[in-house]
């Protein structure tokens, strides 16, 4: 169902995996990466939001440091995409991230939303903030709270796993009061908790906020 292009940004050129619904398109979908590259699983949600009729693109920020970096879900792995989340900043990733609502915009959806998880929730929380996509939701997104001050300008809907060790749900219920116009979820769950090839995923969870995901963006999107 995927292929690989070239997506241009101010940032510089990198590759991307797109998907393409085999039917009508109801609208696009930016799917944003975690620490661990644009990898197996990264490509399956991508896919999967392509089956539910969404033209579907995963930009490769990893590409900025080296090209092809797929990491798996070890300890050793985690300390590498942390590594290579450090290097790379948030600023060259909110640029890919609107290079690619322009990508898919140039391809035919009027209306493109933005969907990331752990690190890409927070890219994901950032284009909410400083883009304008037509609908923004992050999962577990970590470096959110850092950033609580900033306000989205676009629908924005929010899932945290109350089990989370890497984000408190004081921090939650504080991005909760910070920001009512946000829809904020938490769930029964660990971090990662979408992702069924971590120790942490949770199906009940995932299939949840997946619901809620789909009619947010039948919503805002198409």
């Amino acid at each position: 169902m995927g292929e690989t292009i070239r997506l241009k940004s101010k940032a510089g050129e990198i590759d991307a995996y797109l998907a393409t619904p085999k039917g009508d398109t109801k609208g696009g979908i930016v799917v944003i990466q975690e620490i661990f590259g644009v990898n197996q699983h990264i490509r399956k949600v991508t896919d999967f939001f392509a089956a539910q009729g969404y033209l579907a693109l995963a930009p490769c920020f990893f590409d900025h440091i080296k090209p092809g970096i797929e990491l798996g879900y070890t300890p050793d792995t985690m300390a590498e995409g942390r590594k290579f989340v450090m290097e790379l900043g948030v600023d060259k990733a909110v640029q890919d991230v609107d290079a690619a609502i322009s990508a898919l915009k140039a391809r035919g959806p009027k209306k493109v939303a933005v969907t990331g998880f752990c690190w890409g929730g927070t890219i994901t929380w950032l284009s909410a903030t400083r883009l304008k996509p037509d609908a923004a939701i992050g999962y577990y997104g970590g470096g959110i709270y850092g950033t609580k001050s900033e306000k989205p300008t676009v629908p924005t809907m929010l899932h945290f796993g109350d089990k989370d060790m890497h984000i408190p749900m004081a921090h939650v219920n504080e991005i909760r009061t910070l920001h009512p116009e946000v829809q904020v979820f938490d769930y029964p769950a660990d971090h990662g908790f979408h992702c069924d090839e971590r120790g942490s995923y949770d199906a009940a969870a995932s299939k949840k906020a997946m619901e809620r995901t789909l009619e947010f963006m039948k919503k805002h999107v198409g």
